[in-house]
């Protein structure tokens, strides 16, 4: 029987795409799990530097003294934690923090200005155990991942970070080295691959 040279190219066709499928190099499923915690391990150590930045480490202490300036000095007037985390009621802490920066007097200021509470102080805490403390319903005001996105990506007081104002004596305040953009993509990614805190 005669073959149809139609099928003879049908058949040497089908044979040099098995060739080459065989050929093909693989990608080892190894190495995307490990390039995806690469990615991942990327998001939380940018989160992280900023979490650990003065500008939100200030407003987390261990001791119930709220800190100041890039060397993180006990505030000064003797302020301290107080009732609802905003001091005293004669040293209150909205009697100088306004809803936004004060730009004579150098007083910074953002909307609902405040210490986090005391279950979120990260003073003296490592990386690790921040991340741990900001996962824990107990010790985050009861928050769900997308509340501590929506918190994290959108609140005015933590994106103040990015725009502290200056000194009184007119010298700029550092600002965490993490863009503002980058560092809320960062925490999305972080919290969409599933908020793992990676191994020490």
């Amino acid at each position: 029987m005669k073959i149809k040279p139609i099928y003879i190219v049908l058949i040497l066709s089908i044979t040099g795409l098995l060739f080459a499928l065989a050929n093909t190099p693989k990608i080892s499923t190894y190495e995307l799990v490990d390039d995806q915690a690469q990615n991942a391990n990327d998001d939380y150590d940018k989160m992280m530097d900023v979490l650990t930045h003065q500008r939100c480490m200030n407003c987390h202490p261990s001791d119930n003294i709220p800190k100041q300036g890039d060397d993180s000095h006990p505030h000064y007037f003797g302020m301290a934690r107080g009732k609802d985390d905003h001091g005293f009621e004669a040293t209150n802490c909205n009697t100088c923090h306004q809803s936004e920066n004060n730009l004579n007097s150098g007083v910074p200021g953002a909307p609902h200005w405040a210490l986090a509470p005391a279950s979120m102080a990260w003073e003296g805490l490592t990386r690790e155990e921040i991340a741990e403390r900001l996962l824990d319903k107990n010790m985050n005001g009861n928050r769900s991942h997308d509340e501590l996105v929506k918190h994290m990506t959108e609140d005015d007081l933590v994106l103040w970070a990015w725009q502290p104002g200056v000194h009184a004596n007119g010298e700029q305040r550092t600002v965490p080295p993490v863009s503002k953009e980058d560092f809320k993509k960062a925490v999305e990614n972080w919290f969409a691959n599933g908020a793992v805190i990676p191994s020490k």
